[in-house]
């Protein structure tokens, strides 16, 4: 598949979108003889996802991995599913931050900080790695120069949290079961779930680790017009849908319902971002935070707003 057969599934109808998600699930189903699974997260994507699979198949499992970093209102409405298998990771996230490092600007860049620096500290200050995070790799997109001060940053750097919290935990239960996961990642997420979308298509059957995305071709805009017509249940986080002037649908809430605590992508949200509503919806959960997390020398250093100043409340 190239770009232009992406973008013009893109631009399908939502009704059109469905059916030929329902037949990649078909697909994937047949050929592992049922042993499959949602990787269900609770969020509005994954919700999705699991509603059209049940259509189909209510034996299939909704799988969730109970981090203790979910909002707990997306632990509430996580509980009600029927046929509901919760895992739990080997380490928490506080020692995973103090042993391995904080999740910074994105995963890309948190693990690139993390590979130059023990570069650096083993003598070898050639490395692609460092290369990048120094701005020296002309032309590429992969440079990432814009974020060399990170190499001098008082605190640890990784993005060992999100294998940590979630792929261990998951790939455990796969090789426990053999069952094959259907999950509800989309190429406009990001540069790198794209190419890997137009490099497998939706069914991934010969991967290392096979995975099934029946939503690949599928936008936000999708995901919110699917909720709002099927009167989904979702996290109240996300406030309601609702559509804008211009016709397209938004939530008045957060936009995203993954960790409450990464700040994955914070820096490019305007105002108010999901740290300043955080202040407000959840108070304590924002102490902890910053305080018992340690998550204010992070944004401190990094320059992310975390403060609501414009009501005062600090």
């Amino acid at each position: 598949m190239n770009k232009d057969e992406l973008k013009l599934m893109q631009n399908y109808p939502l009704w059109m979108k469905v059916e030929k998600t329902k037949l990649r699930i078909q697909e994937w189903y047949e050929y592992w003889d049922g042993q499959v699974y949602v990787s269900y997260s609770g969020g509005k994507d994954s919700t999705v996802l699991l509603h059209i699979v049940r259509q189909l198949y209510p034996d299939v499992p909704a799988v969730f991995c109970n981090t203790g970093t979910e909002y707990p209102e997306l632990q509430s409405v996580v509980r009600k599913q029927e046929n509901l298998v919760i895992l739990r990771p080997n380490m928490p996230f506080k020692q995973i931050l103090e042993e391995r490092g904080y999740p910074v600007v994105s995963k890309d860049v948190s693990d690139c900080v993390k590979r130059a620096r023990k570069n650096i500290a083993e003598g070898k200050t050639d490395t692609v790695r460092v290369r990048q995070i120094r701005g020296l790799c002309e032309g590429s997109r992969f440079n990432k120069g814009k974020w060399e001060f990170l190499l001098d940053a008082p605190f640890k750097i990784s993005a060992d949290c999100c294998d940590e919290l979630k792929k261990k935990p998951f790939k455990k239960y796969e090789k426990e079961t053999n069952r094959k996961p259907m999950i509800a990642t989309m190429a406009t997420e990001s540069q790198t779930r794209e190419a890997v979308y137009l490099k497998t298509g939706c069914n991934a059957f010969d991967s290392k680790r096979p995975k099934s995305t029946p939503l690949g071709f599928w936008t936000e805009q999708d995901v919110l017009q699917y909720i709002y017509e099927n009167e989904l249940e979702i996290p109240s986080v996300y406030g309601d849908i609702i559509k804008d002037e211009n016709g397209l649908f938004m939530t008045t809430g957060v936009k995203r319902t993954g960790c409450m605590y990464c700040p994955f992508g914070a820096h490019l949200e305007k105002y108010p971002n999901r740290f300043q509503q955080m202040q407000h919806t959840h108070p304590k959960h924002y102490k902890y935070m910053l305080e018992k997390l340690g998550f204010k020398q992070v944004f401190d250093y990094i320059g992310i707003e975390y403060k609501d100043k414009q009501r005062k409340l600090f």
